[in-house]
């Protein structure tokens, strides 16, 4: 199944993998008081988020607790006796359970005993300088099977998620949407190794979908602004998004679910826990095999996909973790549609099922005449599009102890990508000699090979915290655009699948890209209440572009580069349940390196060189401040932020009057954002919670646009695209441990596709529930319904791109969301 990668896969299963860091020591004063109290001002001390079941520790006490220790060995020594243990960490979050009976010690919260540690959903950022939340295991594992994690993202204030399929796992068509920015405004990692962009045809990274099971995924954070200071990302100008993968467990453990529903989807997981294995390792390994059906048109989305992880201790001072993901992916596309087109045709239109049909449109097409009913015009769909995506992404972290003070990780990366994207074209038939459809096979191919380290130091000098690090990356992306030939009246047996022997080459480049971060911070405890954070990193992306094969070639350099991007912060605690913090950063976005966007996707030699000279990496400056709140049944998070995003990055056109001129990439000026966040989470009862956020953002474009040689536009004053001003959530949850519901409803105000704002797409709310019962710690059952109330409305927008005006609204880029949905999931636990 995954042929180039067999010997590849062996070997990285075999080699050592990692626990979680030895911690500095750090130095704790914490007063002898009620549990819950001492937990949370550990939590504050530590600088991490601490999930815990405050119902658990009613009534309970701690002895004072002063002195340097590590991170660990403080909460080992709070908990202690206290029926509590850890039952997942990452570097920014721990969660505590309540001390297992039944279920295997010390294993990841599932959806087995989520409901027994009384977990919250959401953790709104306690003890962190900047706007922060972190979405709990508990809750993603509510989700339906094989769903992706940007989906239970969107929850979060100020956070817009959309995609066409109800899994969020169609990566054409999902787009998230935070203060103005869209998804590959973004910076993504994945145990900290970096993701890139996640755009559709991803030129430097993957989707999470990708990278992980979802039956894997740890907590995932969000940073709406900016992410940490060495965040290993030269996208993230609109925030950060860090994914975790869960930890092996320390008892073996079998793991099966399967899953089915709607238009005949179904997912198979299995996952093997082997414990402590007698040299002190842990392993996990897991696979997925996933079948998604469209729920218009035909066609489906189908993946392999396999993960092993592996924590060996190496000695008292050093762990190490390795990491595997294997990926196949086929997936049939939705037709993109327009507004009129879901008027002629209604919201189910989508490719066309027969070859013979799809042929005869093409001659239409090709020699004119009339198209026949229901069409009205010949190319308002096409036969297939789609993509076949094969993905390896391993890691290797070392995390060590060097000293009493400091400590450290480095961790080597490598990402293989080999990926096709095809859709059937009516406008370039097939030649004779290679089958005489009028139909032909475009297709983009690419291949990514990224490789890269990660290394850090924090050093702890009394008061301060003394951080800093160094990131590098080499990519080597490969892209070309061929046209491949079809037999006449010949139904393709495999439409998605890696094509050879094209008869039109229409270019192939290559591109390298080489990256370094260096980034130093200090955070400074400088009373008992106040800590400070100042830090400033630095950022040096050049890209190369050289021609294999093109009638109009692009070679050359360009390089995004700036040494002061700082941050500072303070967090302030009120006393022991409200926190007030302020924070300030600055980012700069790379270029992009692809035939597809950025400087280099000008159609000419000339274009490029028109440019490079003058073009600006863009910049943003982000000003937050909050406050929070947290007791044992509430939780509060109130947010203000500006954003001045410059040196906005748009292509256009050498010259309006000109057909066939290059188009080119300027800078067009800037937009401002600002809004509040607001968050809530109640436990008002027994076993219940009620979580809701909001946002209110007003991003608008501050510069009217005049592309070289055009006409004026007028943007100035309109709402970004793609961004509603409004944004809300609402969460009611039930959970008893063996019975758990979930009513969740999303609410987006209106959006726009063109940049003059005259194609509205109207506000839209979606319900969905789900429910699930563990009859035991072995077997456990639930059921997801999406879209409760069957509405129909545009989910994502963009997904060809925007446009500066469409009144009439015949621009087909739009993507209607899935109808309602059920599915179902079985679990069993050994």
């Amino acid at each position: 199944m995954f042929k180039y990668l067999t010997t590849t896969a062996i070997v990285a299963a075999a080699m050592p993998a990692a626990a979680l860091a030895q911690q500095a020591p750090i130095q704790f004063d914490i007063q002898a008081s009620d549990t819950a109290t001492a937990l949370n001002r550990f939590a504050n001390q530590a600088g991490v988020h601490l999930v815990f079941p405050y119902d658990a520790v009613a009534n309970r006490r701690v002895a004072a607790l002063r002195g340097r220790f590590t991170r660990a060995e403080a909460l080992r020594r709070l908990i202690a006796g206290q029926g509590l243990v850890v039952a997942s960490e990452t570097p920014s979050m721990i969660s505590l359970k309540v001390s297992p009976t039944e279920t295997r010690d010390a294993a990841p919260v599932t959806v087995a005993d989520a409901g027994a540690t009384g977990q919250d959903i959401v953790v709104l950022g306690q003890g962190q300088s900047r706007q922060v939340q972190t979405v709990s295991v508990a809750a993603m594992e509510k989700t339906t099977a094989g769903t992706s994690p940007l989906r239970s993202l969107g929850r979060l204030p100020g956070v817009n998620f959309d995609s066409s399929d109800a899994h969020g796992a169609y990566e054409a068509a999902t787009q998230l949407s935070i203060r103005g920015f869209i998804t590959d405004q973004m910076g993504y990692t994945l145990d900290g190794v970096p993701l890139g962009n996640m755009q559709y045809r991803n030129n430097n990274g993957l989707s999470i979908n990708r990278a992980l099971l979802s039956e894997n995924n740890g907590g995932a954070t969000l940073s709406q602004g900016s992410g940490a200071l060495g965040t290993a990302s030269t996208s993230n100008i609109g925030g950060t998004v860090d994914f975790t993968s869960i930890e092996p467990t320390a008892k073996f453990g079998l793991d099966l679910q399967q899953s089915y529903g709607s238009e005949d989807s179904w997912r198979s997981f299995v996952r093997m826990n082997s414990g402590d294995l007698a040299w002190g390792g842990r392993l996990a390994i897991s696979y997925a095999h996933d079948r998604q059906g469209k729920w218009r048109g035909w066609g489906k989305q189908e993946q392999d996909q396999l993960n092993a992880k592996y924590v060996q201790p190496l000695g008292d001072a050093v762990t190490s973790t390795t990491f595997l993901n294997l990926i196949d992916r086929r997936e049939d596309d939705y037709n993109d549609l327009s507004l009129a087109k879901i008027k002629q045709y209604g919201w189910n239109f989508d490719n066309i099922e027969s070859f013979q049909t799809a042929e005869d449109l093409a001659r239409i097409v090709q020699n004119g005449g009339t198209a026949p009913a229901p069409y009205v015009n010949a190319d308002d769909a096409v036969y297939n599009g789609g993509g076949v995506r094969r993905d390896l992404l391993a890691y290797e972290k070392l995390e060590y102890q060097l000293g009493p003070r400091l400590s450290g990780f480095t961790t080597a990366y490598i990402h293989l990508d080999k990926g096709i994207g095809t859709w059937a074209d009516p406008y370039d038939p097939t030649p004779e000699a290679y089958g005489g459809s009028p139909i032909s096979v475009s297709a983009l191919r690419y291949n990514v090979n990224r490789k890269g380290g990660i290394s850090r130091l924090m050093f702890q000098a009394g008061d301060h915290k003394i951080e800093g690090g160094i990131w590098y990356e080499h990519n080597a992306f490969e892209q070309g655009s061929y046209l491949y030939g079809l037999e006449e009246g010949v139904t393709p047996k495999n439409f998605q699948k890696f094509y050879t022997n094209p008869f039109t080459t229409n270019w192939h480049y290559q591109f390298a890209t080489d990256t370094v971060q260096l980034d130093i911070g200090d955070t400074w405890q400088a009373t008992d209440r106040l800590r400070v954070n100042a830090g400033v990193k630095g950022v040096v992306s050049k890209s190369t572009a050289n021609t294999i094969t093109s009638s109009k070639p692009i070679d050359g350099s360009i390089k995004a580069e700036n040494w002061f991007l700082p941050t500072a912060g303070l967090l302030y605690q009120l006393d022991d349940t409200s926190e007030f913090f302020a924070d300030y950063t600055r980012n700069m976005a790379a270029f992009v390196a692809s035939a597809s966007s950025g400087p280099f996707s000008s159609s000419s030699q000339a274009g490029f060189d028109y440019i490079r000279a003058n073009l600006k990496p863009e910049m943003t400056n982000t000003f937050e401040a909050g406050y929070r709140f947290h007791n044992r049944a509430l939780q509060l998070s109130l947010t203000g932020y500006y954003v001045k995003f410059t040196n906005r990055l748009l292509a256009s056109s050498i010259s309006a009057t000109i057909v066939g001129n290059q188009n080119v990439l300027q800078n067009v000026g800037s937009v401002s954002s600002f809004g509040v966040e607001a968050a809530a989470n109640w436990k008002f009862a027994p076993h219940w919670s009620l979580y809701g956020s909001y946002a209110y953002n007003d991003a608008t474009y501050d510069d009217n646009v005049q592309p070289e040689g055009g006409a004026v536009i007028a943007t100035k004053g309109k709402q970004v695209v793609a961004s509603p001003k409004n944004v809300a959530s609402a969460e009611l949850n039930y959970d008893d441990g063996k019975l758990w519901g979930q009513l969740s409803a999303h609410y987006r105000s209106r959006r726009y596709y063109s940049y003059l704002n005259d194609a509205v797409l109207p506000g839209a709310v979606n319900v969905n529930l789900s429910a699930g019962y563990r009859l035991s710690s072995a077997i456990d059952f639930q059921v997801n319904v999406t879209n409760l109330f069957d509405k129909r409305y545009i989910a994502s927008t963009g997904t060809a791109g925007f446009v500066t005006s469409d009144p009439a609204g015949t621009y087909t880029t739009l993507q209607p969301a899935a109808p309602r949905q059920v599915f179902a999931t079985i679990g069993l636990h050994f």
